[in-house]
């Protein structure tokens, strides 16, 4: 984020404060519960925003040198990425072209030669047949004609995206609307993995994103765990085409009233959190990133999963960060890794269990909740759906 860009926002934080005042989305829309609970909305879902959108998969710093890997099904299929021996980030179905076997069965690592369990039929980082062992018994087929599937597979920015349709091509840069300048400015490329955890959880998907999209509910259902370090109902906000950016409100704020503007920093304000669309958040700390992806469990409307993962990139020396909180730095990040399954996704699972009751047709999203007016609109806009209605307009 841009020095200028950085006092903006730790100008309006500051002003929230002082006033008590939060961002205003200037009324409160009406959400349906069947967006939570239909069968085909939920289908409808997983063919546009999981099979034939692109969805970032991880950071450049998952791949971090040639012959690195890493495999994924949250798209409901085997996935395969690799960084080539030029460097090149690729994708592919990983699935064997001989009887159709799943080739690579580790969860990440790195290697020359990924062989098929079934017959050692051995592919390169690029994708291409390198073996078929007695080929001479096997028959002379042309190895150039069965290389593994390739996916649409884009590095930009220090974010890795694959499309899990072969036959679709996207431009980042225009989805991501302008954000993609600042994302690059915290360098994700140098960023490595040191903390991952799944959380399965039963609730439509959409409801695990609702949970990051408002700080109003810091106060109540973190009353003891982010309260005491952050303003509740309290945030920047800012979109970016079907993209936004919130920065909670750090309660160190305060102690920056005294310091000469030059030597602000927006991670000492507050806690930049990125959503991309339609299912990934992005949460800055001192320490580095917490990528947060969010997976509905194919066409099924009433159950998800979390993929959480804790990626180390010191933005500031350790005798800086190491005043505020003496635990290590991964310990920090699984603290707050835990408190979204036990606090957040625990009542989101019990809203989820309020959708299927059927006690009420719609959900409020307030004035002071402006990610989920935004959220909702502009996903409700991809599957071609009509805008929330106003609370004021329908009742």
């Amino acid at each position: 984020m841009k020095k200028d860009e950085q006092d903006r926002v730790i100008r309006l934080l500051m002003d929230h404060v002082d006033h008590d005042t939060n961002v205003d989305a200037g009324t409160m829309l009406k959400n349906p519960v069947s967006s939570y609970t239909d069968a085909d909305v939920a289908r409808r879902e997983w063919q546009h925003f999981f099979q034939d959108y692109p969805q970032m998969l991880g950071f450049s710093g998952d791949l971090p040198e040639p012959g690195s890997f890493f495999t994924s099904e949250d798209l409901g299929k085997p996935i395969l990425c690799t960084r080539d021996k030029d460097g090149e980030f690729r994708a592919f179905l990983n699935v064997c072209r001989h009887r159709g076997a799943v080739v690579e069965h580790e969860k990440r690592g790195r290697k020359t030669v990924f062989s098929c369990p079934f017959h050692a039929w051995g592919y390169s980082a690029a994708g291409d047949l390198v073996a078929v062992p007695k080929a001479s018994h096997f028959g002379e087929i042309d190895k150039s004609c069965f290389g593994l599937v390739a996916l649409p597979a884009v590095e930009r920015h220090g974010l890795l995206w694959v499309c899990a349709n072969p036959d679709t091509s996207f431009d980042i840069d225009e989805m991501l609307g302008g954000l993609g300048a600042e994302l690059a400015e915290w360098d994700f490329t140098s960023a490595t993995r040191e903390w991952e955890a799944t959380y399965d959880t039963a609730m439509n998907w959409k409801l695990a994103i609702d949970t990051f999209g408002e700080t109003y509910h810091f106060d109540t259902l973190h009353k003891d765990t982010l309260a005491p370090g952050v303003y509740g109902n309290c945030q920047a906000y800012d979109t970016y085409a079907r993209n936004h950016r919130m920065v909670l409100c750090h309660r160190g704020i305060d102690r920056m009233r005294d310091v000469p503007p030059e030597f602000w920093h927006v991670l000492f304000a507050g806690i930049p959190v990125y959503y991309i669309f339609p299912n990934v958040q992005i949460i800055l700390g001192m320490n580095g990133p917490t990528l947060v992806r969010v997976y509905p469990r194919g066409e099924n409307p009433n159950d998800s999963y979390s993929e959480v993962a804790f990626y180390r990139k010191d933005y500031f020396p350790p005798e800086i960060t190491e005043q505020r909180d003496t635990r290590s730095p991964t310990e920090r990040a699984a603290g707050f890794a835990s408190v979204i399954q036990s606090e957040d996704y625990w009542v989101a699972a019990s809203a989820h269990k309020g959708a299927l009751s059927k006690a009420q047709d719609f959900v409020v999203f307030g004035r002071n909740e402006p990610a989920l007016h935004h959220y909702h609109n502009t996903y409700r806009e991809a599957l071609g759906m009509p805008p929330l209605e106003t609370l004021e307009a329908a009742s």
